[in-house]
């Protein structure tokens, strides 16, 4: 068959018979000699000062290292746009799942019941959630050093009050989207390793492989040359592989250890671990003349990106250029926002903005 004739051909998927027939080889199946057992411990607050004693949790039998931000060997920050995500949080915390420590240990339920063993104290901080009142003046501040609101598209055409003034209907709605997760078949699991050679090797679904390599670079200190990041099968993604999750975790566990290290999330990890879908309020106020046709077009796109930026600025451009739908309108007035809040950080999900 010629390479390029596939239009009206039934095409064979290459990972059907692998994934058919039980072969395929997620993370999560992957066993190696040696190999030692990550779990991460998170916030339970969503806006808190914390200190943190890990002592316990050290001398508990079977634990070989609990890493925290004393741990980071480079920089202790990474994300897709801004670097506003840490790998550990140091002194504060910004919402519920927030990392604070990665317990490796002999076994995954050692590590677990160890992760009991740890001693955080909060200092519970005034929150923000929701973007209304995030963006007035007098607003806590979800990164100290950042206002809260990340960005504002603006669209412009035409005369938008001599439109209205034209219109012969004029009709005004609300529209509210909430929080949503991928919820993908296969929740995140990974596995660090080091060759004979001292390449640092990380096998972690992904999205953005070559993305990950930088980020664990620029957490490790290690030149990108001398990291490889594997995609193994994905078992889903929809825009939440995007994030980093575990990749540096795995990657400062099995440089202090020189052993394989495995980390597999449960659901309820993977939901504080992975961004979601933008909720977005959508303020609209719509002008038509008589047949109906369209004269102006006048919305505010309120976005809530939660405690991290991710996509956000990406998300919020989109929303605010579909918004319009594929209809020429002669007069035009857009506003979209992202705005941080102490809620679930939000990225990139199928319809991306247009969603």
């Amino acid at each position: 068959m010629n390479s390029f004739n596939y239009i009206g051909k039934s095409m064979l998927r290459r990972d059907a018979k692998s994934k058919l027939t039980g072969k395929a080889v997620y993370p999560g199946d992957i066993y190696m000699d040696d190999m030692v057992y990550g779990y991460t411990v998170r916030s339970t607050e969503p806006h808190a000062k914390f200190k943190m004693n890990v002592e316990k949790a050290e001398k508990f039998e079977g634990v070989l290292a609990v890493l925290t931000a004393k741990d980071v060997l480079k920089h202790n920050s990474h994300g897709v746009v801004f670097k506003d995500h840490e790998v550990f949080c140091k002194e504060k915390v910004r919402r519920i799942g927030d990392p604070l420590a990665f317990i490796v240990a002999e076994t995954e339920e050692i590590a677990k019941e160890a992760a009991k063993l740890i001693e955080i104290e909060y200092e519970i901080l005034e929150g923000v959630f929701d973007p209304y009142e995030a963006i007035k003046e007098d607003a806590v501040r979800v990164h100290d050093d950042k206002e809260n609101l990340i960005y504002h598209y603006k669209c412009r055409r035409g005369d938008i009050e001599k439109g209205f003034n034209e219109s012969h209907l004029i009709v005004e709605k609300t529209y509210h989207t909430p929080f949503a997760d991928h919820v993908f078949l296969q929740v995140e699991a990974g596995v660090a390793y080091l060759e004979e050679d001292g390449t640092l090797v990380v096998i972690a679904s992904s999205q953005y492989p070559h993305f990950d390599r930088l980020e664990v670079s620029d957490a490790v200190g290690i030149e990108e040359k001398n990291i490889k990041i594997i995609n193994p099968v994905v078992g889903g993604a929809f825009g939440g592989r995007e994030d980093i999750t575990l990749q540096i975790h795995l990657a400062l566990a099995t440089l202090k250890l020189k052993k394989p290290v495995k980390a597999v999330f449960t659901r309820e990890e993977s939901f504080y671990a992975h961004s979601k879908r933008h909720p977005i309020t959508m303020k609209l106020k719509v002008g038509v003349d008589k047949s109906g046709k369209l004269l102006a077009f006048e919305s505010e796109l309120m976005g809530d990106t939660g405690a991290y930026a991710s996509w956000a600025i990406n998300v919020m451009r989109k929303a605010g250029i579909h918004i319009t739908g594929p209809y020429y309108i002669p007069n035009v007035k857009v506003d979209s926002y992202a705005v941080y809040t102490n809620n679930p950080f939000a990225g990139a999900m199928r319809g991306f903005g247009a969603t």
